[in-house]
């Protein structure tokens, strides 16, 4: 793991009707350009430029989010300047979305990219249903529906990908960089390694191999230059717990550290609209995590790891638990956060009338229902849920970078605008993702500037952060035990009360002499709900409570979690 940077410019949205380029020849989206006037951006890019103002978000004044030479006012976009400084630009995404494609959707493409848009996504890959008739037609026919929602809004990064049936597992999104090959490799993909498809869904060890075969094709399929780039990210892992502890491994250790494919899950599921109450919201589980074990689910798991935590899966929510092991071995696993967006809470459109989805591999564009839907569970993409990403600039192959890096931080319910973290000793620092390398004995200090929010957020009010969690474990090597799914070591070392309501808030950490190898992680909430973790207060006093079924308003119970940063000394 090599030593990262990250620049603290958070919360950043495009729209660009023609592009400026940066001395260091990164293109600046028009609504970011300061140089570009109100009246040469369409309405789309004049949104967003507001969007921008009124948080705060555009021109001078994000110095304070820096840890970089406080003295200077940098604008809100990471400039020439700041990026020799090594900075990084904050692009905020969803990598699970759905579409009018999956047997359980009903938008275009392009009524997700516009909300997308809205919300202020800067990059979305759209990932319908593995299935046969998504491998026979869909994956072919969605294509030209992403290329026209590439064109038509350009500051948004719209990946194609696939919602894979993981053998032997759950799902799972994969996605490539676009290309001339992006169809045929998805296609050829799906057609051969998905258990859908390959009727390979039980956990056997077969279809367990045949689930690291696919992430060995895509490795080969990129080493092969027949796509620039290709990821996997486990979706919604503990909602079934058929996603063991070693098929998890068995995925990250699929390819090449230096170029791997699977690289995380989502630390938070989507559907977060499902947890409502009724008779105003659907009234299910957060999450739609309302399972019991069953025949193909790991046995070790306990019954509450079906729940969600604070809106959070199980795997991430528990400190000490199944994340933190996988990370105390000092291996990438990264967590992230999205909407799963299938049908919308509150919508008006259902699915039009006629045609067939075997047929058609689609069904037909979406009507006006003639009433709000409060039955369903999901949120447009990022009306709720963000993955942030630390990226080298507005383009395809910077997103992936910065997620394979782990440069990633991810929020509900807008709680926050931007963070910054480092791990800095002897003149040198690291950022989310890294690791700082650094003589046994140095003296090493975390430190974290959160910029809080200062306008409201899509449910109409301004989230108040309350408290900030530093969460610290031992590096401990690879396992013995594969199916291992705790961390001993790890545990909340420091929390922050947080009571200044707006700006910048920093936070200073002293690891002290540091003699071992360890990694750090972050965790914030708005307080309004905690609980002991299950692994004892004196490992985590405060943390997120599990979620009532028919009872879990996610607008009330709002975290962001962060990926770790190492420490390795030598």
């Amino acid at each position: 793991m090599g030593q990262g940077h990250s620049h603290g410019h958070g919360g950043h949205h495009h729209h660009h009707a023609h592009v400026h380029t940066g001395e260091d020849g990164t293109a600046l989206p028009a609504a970011l350009d300061t140089s570009v006037p109100d009246e040469a951006l369409n309405p789309e890019q004049r949104s967003r430029r507001t969007l921008l103002r009124g948080a705060g978000l555009l021109g001078a004044g994000l110095a304070a989010a820096s840890v970089v030479a406080p003295t200077a006012v940098a604008p809100a976009y990471a400039t020439t300047n700041s990026r020799r400084r090594g900075g990084f630009l904050w692009l905020t995404g969803d990598h699970h979305i759905h579409t009018q494609y999956s047997s359980d959707g009903k938008y275009r493409v392009v009524d997700q990219v516009r909300q997308g848009a809205k919300h202020g996504m800067d990059w979305l890959v759209i990932t319908d249903h593995g299935s046969a008739t998504h491998a026979k037609i869909g994956v072919d026919k969605v294509n030209p529906d992403i290329r026209a929602a590439r064109a038509a809004y350009e500051d948004t990064l719209v990946f194609q990908g696939l919602e894979w049936n993981i053998p032997g597992a759950e799902h799972a999104t994969v996605f490539v960089h676009p290309g001339n090959n992006e169809v045929s490799v998805l296609k050829q993909f799906e057609t051969d390694y998905d258990g859908s498809v390959k009727n390979a869904s039980d956990s056997t060890p077969a279809n367990e191999a045949l689930a690291v075969a696919g992430l060995a094709f895509l490795s080969d399929q990129v080493k092969r230059r027949k796509v620039k780039d290709a990821l996997m990210l486990a979706n919604h892992p503990a909602r079934r717990g058929v996603d063991s502890p070693h098929e998890i491994r068995a995925w990250r250790d699929a390819s090449p550290a230096s170029h791997q494919i699977a690289v995380g899950f989502e630390g938070a599921p989507g559907h977060q609209a499902a947890g409502l109450p009724a008779p105003l919201g659907p009234g299910r589980a957060r999450g739609i995590y309302d399972n019991n074990p069953s025949a193909n689910s790991f046995p070790g798991y306990p019954l509450e790891s079906y729940r969600t935590w604070g809106g959070f899966d199980w795997m991430t929510a528990t400190v000490g638990g199944l994340w933190d092991s996988l990370i105390a071995e000092g291996k990438p696993w990264w967590i992230t956060a999205n909407s799963d967006s299938h049908q919308v809470y509150a919508d008006t459109a259902v699915r039009g009338p006629g045609g067939s989805f075997e047929t058609n591999g689609r069904y037909e564009d979406p009507a006006y229902g003639g009433k709000i839907d409060i039955t369903q569970g999901d949120y447009w993409p990022g009306q709720y849920s963000r993955t942030h990403v630390g990226s080298d600039g507005f383009s395809y192959a910077a997103v992936m970078d910065g997620i394979r890096a782990g440069r990633i931080w991810v929020d509900h319910g807008q709680l926050i605008d931007a963070l910054d973290v480092r791990v800095s000793g002897a003149g040198r620092w690291s950022t989310l993702g890294g690791a700082l390398h650094v003589k046994r004995g140095t003296k090493v200090t975390l430190t974290v500037d959160v910029t809080l929010a200062d306008g409201p957020n899509w449910a109409g009010f301004l989230p108040k952060l309350a408290k900030v969690d530093v969460i610290q474990g031992d590096v401990t090597g690879p396992v013995a035990d594969r199916d291992t799914f705790t961390a001993p070591s790890a545990k909340v070392v420091k929390t922050y009360e947080v009571n200044q309501p707006t700006g910048t808030l920093r936070l200073t950490y002293d690891l002290g002499r540091v003699d071992r190898p360890l990694y750090v992680r972050l965790r914030g909430s708005d307080g309004n709900r905690s609980a002991v973790g299950s692994l004892g207060a004196a490992v985590d006093p405060a943390g997120p409570a599990i979620d009532v079924v028919g009872d879990a308003d996610p607008w009330r119970d709002l975290w962001f979690y962060t990926n770790p940063v190492w420490v390795l000394p030598s």
